[in-house]
């Protein structure tokens, strides 16, 4: 619908009402402009401390996380876990902790580790060397893990999950067929020796299995 249209004030009559009119609504708006600057005149103490409250919480909380981000950086710095204790986890607390091991060493690193995992249970990316992909075996002391794990993690370490190095890690032993079909074929295993080093004596994986920056995910193809 159109609007209508405004005619022009005709004779004098009709000028000074609409100047009238014009000078009330200039009036009304100068007045209500002042009663805002009084009102905030008045009230600005209060909104002073409520601007400088709601930045002290801020810069408390920033506070808090930054702490808590320099206390989880420090503990992880000093991780050191020995084989009893290792020993004494479950599988969940034993991918947990393999996980703080890889950050210790530089990774960003994630558990992954349940039902459909497809043989990942710990995922880190270094920065410099890749994605590196974890399959954890936590077993009874004097546990062995066999061939069938390697041929598991070769299948699905460069296909599902990208990585450039793939590792079995435990706290037992590996079979023999098992450590020379993973050498043979790309896959690292930490055994309990290796496993000592790493955690207990503060070498970096990488370093512990001579891991290197070139290795590309592609390497993972199944072997025939």
């Amino acid at each position: 619908m159109a609007l209508p249209r405004l005619r022009r004030p005709r004779g004098t009559a009709e000028v000074v009402s609409a100047a009238v009119v014009v000078v009330a609504v200039l009036v009304l708006a100068v007045r209500m402009l002042v009663a805002a600057a009084g009102a905030l005149a008045q009230a600005w103490p209060v909104l002073l401390a409520l601007v400088l409250l709601v930045g002290a919480v801020g810069v408390w909380r920033l506070r808090q996380a930054s702490a808590r981000r320099r206390r989880e950086a420090e503990r992880v710095a000093a991780l050191q876990i020995t084989l009893v204790e290792f020993d004494a986890m479950d599988d969940r607390y034993f991918e947990h902790a393999l996980r703080d091991l890889l950050v210790r060493d530089g990774c960003t690193a994630r558990r992954v580790g349940g039902a459909g995992d497809q043989a990942a249970d710990v995922i880190g990316d270094h920065p410099r060397l890749g994605r590196i992909v974890v399959q954890a075996k936590h077993t009874r002391v004097g546990g062995k893990v066999g061939s069938s794990v390697m041929y598991a993690v070769k299948g699905t370490a460069g296909p599902v999950h990208k990585a450039a190095h793939a590792v079995v890690i435990t706290n037992g032993t590996f079979t023999r067929d098992a450590m020379a079909w993973g050498e043979r074929h790309g896959v690292h295993w930490v055994d309990r020796h290796r496993l000592e080093r790493w955690a207990r004596d503060g070498a970096a994986l990488h370093e512990l299995l001579g891991l290197s920056a070139g290795a590309r995910a592609g390497r993972f193809k199944r072997a025939a």
